[in-house]
């Protein structure tokens, strides 16, 4: 008999308790042991949890129970986190967790300290989708090429809704608040930084790539406006945040940031709180992952997925590869990701202002591809809207400060990156 302790009895941590004791017997056939919830963490123990085990406030009653044969971490956190699970391994126990934050920070140090134990981690990405198992076991055979992913489903409800019933930013975040979507304070789903954490564990596994948040390109949705959803259907686009990991010739580009896509595109047709991920195998080809990703009992689902391979034996090292055998890819600098970008700034409306703005665009050698003017209020002024053939983001970024000290522009000049 295998023994579970959770830390973190809410949602999710609720689901896994009722799931192993409802469904015990199919979950016994796969695994070919019995697997029982033993005990359980939670902040509050007043609070009615609605499951049959043991509950405690204190974590050492789960990470030190001899009894205790894997420790399933959903508390949430970093730091916390980090120090009851490498007690955890320390003690001897297999690790599961769901925490995609305490991955994003210290996955290469728990790899470490893990050594030959188990520590598993399918719940933290993309809830119900198999996306780390994946990458770990069914493409090994194969050099990553790209990955694209849809991976919070919030932001993906809300551009939704944008593009196919018009609503405003403000609007849909306020009812994605009221339904449960998004949090009170949004910033870490439409900020893209719940994205980030995602998108820097699939790139660990495909790239070997050792990075924080905080050295990545993050951007998120909060800018988006009606305007650049017209634009974006006009030109045969969708716009969605897009977690990209992707390899290039000076190395791998990290990036989270709302998207111009085509229409035609398979990760443009998910909508609403889905997640999908598409990865570019160099023998495959491409493949595309979809599925639920949030909510208690797919994000469970993925939980017991991991429990149940630890019973089965496997002991495989955690990034699937083992420490000192990465591939030697580095990091790309954000200034040097190269892709086609989409402008919107308020011109003056007269002739000459279009040429004035080609002109400064062709000191950095930027052109542009296409354009769409758009009638403004009746003071003379309206919207330019235009993409550009592939540049250097760093080319970009100095054309656009360059534009604001234009005097035919007026206010911000916003961007998004297309990806074709």
């Amino acid at each position: 008999m295998i023994k579970i302790g959770i830390l973190g009895v809410g949602t999710v941590g609720a689901s896994v308790a009722n799931i192993l004791e409802s469904n015990a017997d199919i979950i016994e056939a796969r695994a070919g042991k019995k697997i029982i919830a033993k005990s359980g963490v939670v902040k509050n123990l007043s609070k009615d949890r609605g499951v049959n085990i043991f509950l405690s406030d204190n974590p050492l009653d789960v990470v030190d129970d001899p009894e205790i044969d894997i420790v399933v971490e959903l508390m949430g956190g970093v730091e916390e986190p980090f120090e009851l699970v490498k007690r955890a391994l320390k003690n001897g126990k297999a690790v599961v967790t769901a925490n995609k934050a305490l991955l994003a920070y210290h996955r290469y140090e728990l790899q470490e300290i893990a050594g030959e134990l188990p520590l598993m981690y399918e719940a933290s990405t993309a809830g119900g989708i198999p996306i780390i198992g994946a990458l770990r076991n069914g493409l090994t055979a194969n050099h990553i090429e790209s990955i694209q992913g849809i991976m919070n489903g919030t932001t993906n409800y809300m551009l939704t809704k944008m593009i196919n019933e018009g609503a405003k930013y403000d609007e849909i975040l306020k009812e994605a608040q009221e339904l449960g979507y998004a949090e009170a304070d949004p910033t870490f789903d439409v900020g893209g930084f719940d994205a980030s954490h995602k998108l820097l564990i699939l790139a660990s596994i495909a790239y070997g790539i050792d990075a924080k948040p905080e050295d990545i390109l993050i951007e998120g949705i909060e800018n988006i406006t009606q305007t650049d959803v017209a634009f974006a259907k006009e030109f045969g686009y969708e716009i969605k945040l897009l977690g990209i990991a992707k390899k290039v010739a000076n190395g791998i580009e990290l990036r989270v940031h709302s998207t111009m896509i085509p229409q035609e595109s398979m990760i443009a047709k998910v909508d609403g709180v889905m997640n999908a991920v598409s990865v570019v195998g160099d023998k495959v080809g491409e493949t595309m992952y979809y599925g639920a990703g949030a909510g208690g009992d797919a994000t469970a689902s993925a939980v017991i997925a991991d429990i149940i391979d630890i019973v089965r034996g496997n002991n495989a090292p955690m990034l699937g590869y083992k420490r000192g055998l990465e591939s030697g890819f580095n990091l790309l600098p954000q200034d040097e990701i190269t892709t086609n970008y989409y402008l919107r700034m308020e011109v003056d409306d007269r002739s000459g202002v279009l040429a004035s703005i080609t002109k400064e665009l062709e000191k950095f050698d930027i052109s542009i591809e296409s354009m769409l003017q758009k009638p403004h209020r009746n003071d003379g002024r309206v919207k330019l809207l235009f993409t550009t053939h592939k540049c250097q983001e760093a080319k970009i970024k100095e054309a656009i400060s360059a534009l604001k000290d234009l005097e035919c522009i007026h206010g911000d000049i916003a961007m998004i990156r297309i990806e074709k």
